[in-house]
């Protein structure tokens, strides 16, 4: 049996353990994972009885194959994978709340409800043509939006920068009042330095136009058949107990199906012989480093540090990993016993608190990026649905920065202030409790070397039994139904003997398709 080592218990790890196992009886495979936790930055993390999902977890997919997957993984409760849009709007709640006879195994179908708050007023996002929106932004403010749009429509510019790219698609003020902002402080760039890849993955064929067509879409006849860009989707589907439960299922899978999953299992080296082949892993444990020999290595580790780790590595190649960028994310859950923002939509939620999964945050002067509010993610994910509300407040920076070396008090004192200051609660004394939780490299950024990334996946391309899958495996900013695709693409090549990679490394850089968050 060829030996093969699985680098990372993400979903592109886990997908690629699971498949190799169900497809084929001739390998032997073993996944290491650094944390103790299944799902990498899809985990779930529980904290006295609430649960906190690392980001927020859309389980949406144009990709059939991974919806078959996830409805193999854990099945939709209460109806077939194909109807789960016909159960979004009551939540799948009994009158009162949880329905507790339901099974802990199930999807639940979700209502996607993602808001722009921007001073003090909720604007759709994508921004909608609505009353409200105009009414929200005022009357002048809408008079330059459209004579912005219309120049922008005139005169494209040259798409050098994500600046370009935003402005190309929905006008320089609107650029200025909903992307300039918030773009700036999820990268801690300006947008204007960094590559516009980063628009084409996660916006793609969302612009101005694409919002008049879906308005459209949905009063003319046919809209049951109609394209929709995925930042528009109305329903999705979400694992009952957080996202990280469909992971911590599928390892239960592949451990039934003889794979074995090391815990705690850090992997610091990839050794390499004379011929560019990989013949093995160093693997720190708690009893010491370890070495494993493999005869393939699936990769879902930062390229920077699989490039650190490995040996006779070109002087350039290093380089180029070496200098890729990545931001880091810091999440605080916050439980109050409710939030003053007043619900005027028509869709009913627990407690009648806002209806939204999250909530961009656009003011200038609070450094919040978004906060999440994990109620109405899953209502399983609280503890006291009825009486409390559990919301995530996240933070972009850098890892070694002053937000990643306060003291959990420290930033819990920072972050409160900024939920105030917002008018989420009204002061301090509302808190019940928080818990701080921080993710490295969650975000591959675009800027520094990688304007170079072609060239070191070309020399990754060339060690004939490596494979990188994942979003911090091609360090792409995929979400997780593409990273489970460059292992479907992955053991596909393994499976029929092909050399040629270019298939993995081309997942998602399709037009027209993903989620924005």
């Amino acid at each position: 049996m060829k030996k093969v080592l699985v680098i990372g218990a993400g979903p592109a790890g886990l997908t690629a353990a699971y498949e190799l196992l169900d497809k084929s009886e001739e390998f032997e495979v073993t996944v290491f994972e650094e944390s103790g936790y299944m799902g990498g930055i899809s985990k779930t993390v529980m904290y006295k009885g609430n649960r906190m999902d690392m980001g927020g977890h859309r389980f949406f997919s144009k990709v059939d194959e991974v919806n078959e997957w996830w409805e193999k993984i854990l099945p939709l409760q209460g109806a077939p994978a194909a109807d789960y849009r016909t159960l979004g709007v009551d939540m799948n709640l009994k009158e009162g709340g949880p329905d507790p006879e339901t099974t802990d195994r199930t999807m639940l179908a979700r209502r996607r409800v993602s808001r722009i708050f921007f001073k003090r007023k909720f604007f759709d996002y994508p921004i909608s043509l609505k009353f409200e929106t105009i009414a929200n932004m005022g009357l002048w403010t809408t008079i330059q939006v459209g004579f912005s749009y219309l120049a922008s429509v005139i005169h494209k510019r040259p798409e050098k920068s994500l600046e370009d790219f935003y402005i190309n698609r929905f006008g320089k003020k609107l650029y200025s009042m909903f992307f300039e902002r918030y773009t700036e402080n999820l990268w801690g760039r300006h947008p204007s330095v960094i590559a516009p890849d980063w628009g084409s993955q996660r916006v793609k064929g969302l612009s101005i136009a694409a919002i008049v067509k879906d308005i459209f879409g949905k009063i003319l006849p046919g809209k049951e058949g109609r394209e929709v860009e995925t930042s528009l989707i109305e329903e999705f589907k979400y694992p009952k107990l957080g996202p990280g439960q469909l992971w911590d299922v599928a390892a239960e899978e592949i451990e039934k199906k003889g794979g074995t999953i090391l815990k705690n299992h850090r992997v610091t080296g990839i050794i390499k012989d004379a011929n560019n082949h990989i013949t093995g892993l160093k693997v720190v444990t708690s009893e010491g480093e370890k070495v494993y020999d493999g005869d393939i290595i699936i990769s879902s580790m930062p390229v920077k540090d699989l490039v650190s780790g490995m040996n006779d590595v070109p002087d350039d190649m290093r380089e180029i990993a070496n200098g890729l960028p990545y931001r880091d994310y810091i999440t605080l859950g916050v439980l109050v016993p409710k939030l003053l923002l007043e619900n005027k939509t028509k869709l009913k939620t627990i407690s009648n608190i806002i209806p939204d999964n999250w909530v961009y945050v656009h003011d200038k002067g609070i450094e919040m990026g978004r906060f999440q509010i994990y109620n109405n993610w899953s209502p399983y994910m609280i503890k006291d649905i009825e009486n409390t509300v559990w919301v995530g407040l996240e933070y972009f920076c850098y890892e070694g920065d002053k937000w990643w070396n306060m003291t959990e008090d420290e930033f819990a004192d920072f972050a409160i202030a900024d939920m105030i200051n917002l008018g989420l609660i009204a002061d301090r004394s509302e808190v019940i409790d928080y818990h701080e939780e921080k993710v490295k490299k969650a975000y591959p950024a675009y800027f520094d070397t990688y304007s170079r990334m072609d060239e070191l996946v070309a020399y990754l391309s060339s060690i004939d039994n490596l494979y990188c899958v994942g979003r911090n495996g091609q360090h792409r900013y995929n979400n997780l139904d593409h990273s489970m695709c460059t292992s479907f693409e992955t053991v596909s090549n393994i499976l029929n003997g092909r050399t040629d990679k270019s298939n993995i490394w081309s997942v998602n850089t399709e037009t027209g398709y993903h989620e924005s968050k």
